[in-house]
């Protein structure tokens, strides 16, 4: 009899036991599973932005994945007083690693300045003259019809090409390298210009011939 009751004593401390376990794996499970969502939310709440040029404290700043450019721009201090925002979409979303350049009004300037031998080429459409950068984020979308006649992609000069949508003064050099190399047999082999793609070629493709 004494041993039955041990029996059944050991039985009730190992389901005891058994459950501690069991309890304690599955809580942790869900504690890490509930850590990891938690982490998730937070990374997609926020995004990193690079702002630089006229703004009071140009940087690196944590936005809310719904703010605008504008944001950033309260968030950096403000623009200074030598800022030109013309060809810049302050409204627009921003994105995790945007890179946004605020230029001054000097630059803006002789940069327009720059396109004025090719104002024959280059219509201006209200502000919406090409970004002097291909890689700054914040610039408004150039649209097609804004450039009348199409650039001879074997013989443009830097500048025309720069007249072309998203194609900045980097994108122009490379475009003039490979022509040095191998003259282009067809509109679509200055898609094998480093960094201009199947996007960037239906940007441009209306705009350009041999």
């Amino acid at each position: 009899m004494r041993k039955k009751v041990l029996n059944i004593f050991s039985f009730i401390i190992l389901f005891v036991l058994f459950g501690i376990t069991i309890y304690c794996i599955f809580d942790g499970t869900s504690a890490s599973a509930s850590e990891k969502t938690e982490s998730i939310k937070k990374e997609k709440s926020t995004v990193y932005v690079d702002i630089k040029g006229a703004i009071n404290n140009p940087g690196v700043y944590e936005m809310d994945y719904d703010s605008r450019i504008i944001d950033v721009i309260k968030e950096a201090g403000d623009l200074t007083d030598q800022a030109d925002t013309s060809v810049l979409n302050l409204s627009k979303k921003v994105e995790d690693e945007m890179y946004i350049i605020i230029y001054t009004k000097e630059e803006m300037k002789s940069y327009k300045e720059k396109l004025i031998p090719n104002k024959t080429i280059i219509k201006e459409v209200e502000k919406k003259i090409i970004c002097p950068d291909d890689d700054n984020d914040a610039c408004l979308k150039v649209n097609n019809s804004s450039i009348e006649g199409k650039i001879n992609i074997n013989s443009a000069s830097k500048e025309e090409l720069e007249s072309l949508p998203s194609i900045g003064s980097s994108k122009a050099d490379k475009i003039i390298e490979y022509r040095n190399k191998s003259k282009f047999e067809t509109i679509e082999d200055i898609k094998k210009v480093d960094g201009i793609g199947d996007s960037l070629y239906e940007k441009i493709k209306d705009n350009i011939e041999i």
